[in-house]
């Protein structure tokens, strides 16, 4: 999408980010609060959810880019950039995408598989359909959320099998 769509007036976002986090390594809690009280995450981690938010950790980096998992460290990587200027949120509903791939590599799975397209791959469906999930309680519609999911790496034809794979409907 080219035009941005504005997002709903009230978003329910129980949340606080806090987008001045210097560069380098720091609590999960610290960057990201009350992702604990979030019915989403609360899903991925179920009774451990505390347990895992409270020894998660958080790299504030330089590198270009929205977010990722460390895989050696088990921790997300944030663009530093993306934190300060982002849209509150996408970083909030790309949080949930990253911590669905944290319960991933916890469980061993392989987040990265080769074998799949970026756009097929199990992990990355799997924890993007969480991100839509929660995108469409905070009332986003299709549209929004497609806009959400737009990358400037995958091609519009990737892109329209992308948002089957995640269940939105709608065309770009």
């Amino acid at each position: 999408m080219t035009i941005e769509e504005p997002l709903p007036k009230t978003l329910d976002l129980v949340v606080s980010i806090d987008r001045k986090t210097k560069l380098g390594l720091h609590p999960f809690t610290s960057v990201f609060g009350g992702f604990e009280r979030v019915r989403a995450v609360r899903t991925i981690f179920g009774k451990k959810t505390g347990e895992v938010l409270d020894n998660l950790s958080v790299e504030i980096s330089r590198r270009r880019g929205y977010m990722k998992i460390d895989d050696r460290r088990g921790s997300i990587v944030v663009c530093s950039k993306y934190l300060k200027e982002g849209r509150e949120v996408d970083i909030y509903l790309d949080v949930i995408h990253e911590l669905v791939h944290i319960r991933q590599h916890r469980e061993g799975k392989e987040l990265w598989d080769r074998r799949y397209e970026y756009v097929e791959r199990p992990t990355e469906v799997e924890a993007y359909k969480a991100a839509v999930k929660e995108a469409r309680r905070l009332g986003m519609d299709e549209g929004q959320v497609a806009q959400y999911l737009k990358v400037e790496w995958i091609s519009d034809k990737a892109f329209e099998r992308f948002l089957k794979n995640v269940g939105v409907k709608t065309k770009v």
